[in-house]
């Protein structure tokens, strides 16, 4: 995939929105990078359309929600069949994400959720029968994520 050049604006943009966007509006962008609201949605429309901004995810907790098994995968799946095999991995029934890895063995790492073991042990059923090679499972207790702070630039500003 060829680069695509982005400037300390976009950047920025992109460390406030990946920070909290759900409560980042392009007016408080607009206001901490003294440009107009216009300019920042101009700048997201562009972001979006080039295929750098893919959209945004909710942070759900499964756990309060009755999921208690919340579960990554590993997997090794042939080469030649990994990206295939990853994307039709998202069909079964309890995978949330899926993760190609640059590497022969554990090649793909994907992301379930389970009520009770049962739930667990037929989306392993399916993912083999898919052609999937299970090398290993472990349970999630926590994920925390943040923004790529090199994004941030002079962050005196932030929203």
């Amino acid at each position: 995939m060829a680069s695509t050049s982005i400037d300390e604006l976009d950047r920025y943009i992109l460390y406030a929105l990946q920070k909290d966007a759900r409560h980042t509006s392009g007016n408080d962008i607009a206001s901490a990078r003294n440009v107009s609201s216009s300019t920042v949605r101009n700048r997201i429309s562009k972001l979006e359309s080039s295929g750098i901004i893919r959209g945004s995810h909710l942070d759900i907790d499964y756990e309060a929600l009755g999921y208690q098994l919340h579960t990554i995968i590993f997997c090794t799946a042939p080469i030649s069949k990994r990206e295939e095999l990853a994307k039709n991995a998202l069909s079964v029934e309890g995978v949330i994400s899926v993760r190609e890895i640059m590497s022969g063995e554990k090649n793909v790492h994907i992301v379930a959720l389970g009520r009770n073991s049962d739930d667990l042990s037929r989306i392993g059923r399916e993912l083999s029968d898919m052609g999937f090679e299970i090398a290993e499972e472990e349970i999630i207790r926590n994920e925390y994520t943040c923004p790529y702070s090199p994004f941030a630039g002079d962050s005196t500003n932030e929203p």
